[in-house]
């Protein structure tokens, strides 16, 4: 299945495959890349999830049954650029193995695509403190799809890394999760890995990032780690969204012990919002060695959106009130 929505008024420059284009980063980057005048391609094995991106003129869905190498390569007929967005934080089973078949398989099978089709650019999307020895499975992996983007992509494919802390926007899974979960513990939070810092990082600053490298060849095999300008522990971070959301909340933090055990029953819970894997990533700080990259506060935009989630909450308790 493949439906097609192209302006024809609009002069492209080019046609850039994009695989995870339905998700948070994915849209943004959609729109940011049309806005400059590019045409999208993009490729997913559910059109279904990508059905809001048809507002968009010169941007096309294409279904493909899996993304092996062949798969991949035939969706790249008329492409110059590869951009791989696809991702998961949990697996069905913590094992690892479906952390390696989704980052470093489905990477695997991108760049031997581009070279099958003579596609001789693609941008990676990984993650901060990405390592092949590091705490988590996702860390692992998220490692090991880039040293095999370095080792075999050189001479062929110029391949350009993003590693960002993590992401915040409208439709963010970050702030947005705490939000939601703060509605179940609206008097006292019990919150794991209460120290743990981060540079919260803004999806137009990620999204300006990768368009503004596509054809910069500075860029080119080189790998970024995208930091905001400033670093929160997870307790400000929760305690922030709770007092934006009108929520009058007393953050409990939990020893670590007690955290792994949290994250032991929850990944349980209906969309698993903290596993043990979580845990483990969460041993290490998500912040730039070398400083913020990006310069777009977490205070410039969160209120934008979590202070609807407090809106909406006044509008229930004034018509329970009525």
């Amino acid at each position: 299945m493949s439906r097609v929505i192209y302006n024809k008024d609009m002069k492209q420059k080019e046609i850039i495959c994009i695989l995870g284009g339905s998700g948070f980063v994915g849209t943004e980057l959609c729109a940011h890349l049309i806005k400059e005048g590019y045409g999208i391609k993009v490729v997913s094995r559910n059109v279904l999830n990508c059905r809001h991106l048809l507002i968009f003129p010169a941007l096309s869905v294409h279904q493909i049954q899996n993304y092996s190498t062949d798969q991949i390569a035939k969706h790249l007929n008329g492409c110059t650029t590869l951009i791989n967005l696809i991702g998961i934080l949990n697996e069905r089973k913590n094992n690892g193995k479906q952390f390696h078949e989704v980052h470093v398989g489905i990477t695997r099978s991108a760049l031997q695509a581009c070279e099958q089709t003579n596609v001789t650019r693609m941008l990676q999307m990984s993650a901060l403190n990405a390592d092949p020895n590091g705490p988590s499975y996702y860390l692992q992996s998220k490692g090991k799809a880039e040293n095999y983007l370095m080792a075999f992509s050189k001479d062929r494919v110029n391949v350009t890394i993003f590693k960002p802390s993590v992401i915040f926007g409208p439709k963010d899974s970050f702030l947005n999760r705490f939000a939601n979960l703060l509605k179940v513990f609206p008097i006292a939070f019990p919150l794991a890995c209460a120290d743990a810092r981060f540079a919260p990082v803004y999806v137009g600053d990620i999204v300006k990032s990768m368009t503004e490298s596509i054809h910069d060849k500075a860029t080119f095999n080189e790998s970024y780690n995208l930091c905001g300008p400033d670093i929160y522990t997870l307790k400000q971070l929760v305690e922030y969204t709770a007092k934006l959301c009108g929520i009058s909340c007393r953050v409990i933090c939990l020893p670590m012990f007690l955290s792994k055990l949290q994250a032991s029953i929850f990944e349980y819970l209906p969309g698993k919002p903290f596993s043990k894997d979580n845990y483990k990533s969460l041993k290490i700080d998500s912040v730039c060695p070398e400083g913020n990259t990006c310069d777009t506060s977490l205070e410039a935009i969160a209120p934008m959106y979590l202070a609807k989630k407090s809106a909406l909450n006044l509008d229930r308790f004034r018509s329970v009130r009525r």
